[in-house]
Order: structure tokens, then sequence, then C-alpha cells
């Protein structure tokens, strides 16, 4: 069967170590899952378990990128995740069959329009336009590592040369697997889905002309400049 319009690109992310490309099927992300951000965001981590959410899968750019400041929002912040990539999936597993099904790990950038997120919360309005806008998911290449995850690397985030986000990933609530188990409870997982993990504490708003590096000790970095629109 042709297609109507031969100029739909499916979005692909980088290979670390390859000329192939992973092609992006779904990007879900969770929110609440490290303590002292769910404190600075006002929550209790005792009682706030992880917001599941998504962003369309062509929001990812690759490391090195210029992104333009979005539109709408006088309030955009950074928040420096571990992304899953799935080689496979299913629905209703349990944690273990879960570390089965992963691809390998990279290291992401949630952007978020947080002035409209407060107000979607505030309304009990979904959080689309807060979340799952243009660029709003840049990612360094896929390390390929199968369920040999990074174990407690650190995980960290600067703008400009100055440290904002440290933590290591053992102080995530829930861990990748039981992350994966709950997704399959709401959603069917496949092959090429991303899945962000949350973010520790440290967010703040950035402006054109920052530059922000995110990492994550044994899985990558990413690198992106923020510029008006302008300059695109």
């Amino acid at each position: 069967m042709a297609l109507l319009f031969d100029s739909v690109v499916v979005p692909e992310v980088a290979i670390h170590g390859s000329d192939l490309g992973y092609p992006v099927r779904r990007i879900y992300c969770v929110g609440q899952n490290y303590r002292d951000h769910v404190k600075e965001m006002g929550g209790d981590p005792k009682s706030s378990p992880p917001v599941f959410f998504s962003k369309p899968a062509d929001a990812v750019v690759p490391s090195g990128s210029r992104i333009a400041y979005p539109t709408a929002t006088r309030s955009l912040h950074y928040e420096v995740e571990l992304v899953v990539a799935l080689k496979s999936g299913g629905t209703e597993f349990n944690a273990d069959h879960a570390l089965e099904c992963i691809y390998g790990y990279a290291v992401g950038i949630d952007f978020t329009r947080r002035d409209l997120q407060a107000e979607a919360k505030e309304k009990g309005r979904p959080w689309d336009t807060a979340k799952g806008f243009d660029s709003s998911a840049p990612l360094s290449p896929i390390k390929r590592s199968g369920c040999c995850g990074p174990g407690d690397a650190r995980i960290w985030l600067e703008v400009n040369g100055v440290l904002k986000q440290d933590a290591q990933l053992s102080e995530m609530i829930w861990p990748v697997s039981e992350i994966l188990a709950q997704l399959s409870r709401f959603y069917v997982l496949e092959a090429g889905d991303l899945i962000f993990t949350g973010t520790p504490a440290g967010v703040s708003a950035v402006e054109p002309g920052d530059k922000i590096r995110g990492c994550i000790e044994g899985v990558g970095e990413v690198e992106v400049e923020l510029v008006s629109g302008a300059e695109i």
C-alpha cells in the first residue's frame, strides 16, 4: 500500500557504536520518581506514586542540537533523566520479565513548560502542552546493554558549566523494572518505545543562549543550546 505522504519520516535515535538508528515508536515519561524532586514540587514522596504521561515520538532531538526556545511559555525547565529503550514488550508483565525487554539506555532531557504545567495541575487538565511540544526530548545516543543497567550511577546536569542537578540513580523511588511493569498495566509496550524515568531535584528555568549538558556515568552525555526562534 502506498503512503499518502511520502515525506513522513519515522523518528530515530542514534545507537552508540553503530551506523544503525533506533526507530522511535512511543515516548512514555514518569513523573515524581526522585524523593527530593517530589519535595521541591510540593509533593509527599511517601504517598505520591509516579505520574505517567507521554511525548510525541518526533519530540526527540540529538545531542549537539540548537533548540529554539518554545513559544507560549515564560518558564522553560530542564529535567535530566535516565531513558530506557525497549527491544520487546508485552502487557501486564512482572518486573522480572521487564528487564528482558530492555535494549539499552540513554541520557535525556525532559523540557517542560513549567508555567503551563502549573496551570494544568491547578485546573485538573492534561499536561500535553506542558510536556509534549517540539524538541522537548533531547537524547544522547543509546548505549546497548540489555538488562544490565547502569547500576547506581551518578546523574547530573549543568547549565553554562554550573552544576544544577546531581544525584545517584539509586535515589529513584521506583526502579526501572517496576516502572516497566507498571506501564504494562496501562499500555502494550513494544520495541521502539522509550521511557524517561524521572528527574532528581534541582530543576529550574533556562533562557535563550543557555548551554545545557546532562550526563549519566557509564551511559553517555546529552548537550543542547537554547536559542531564540529567530536564530533557527
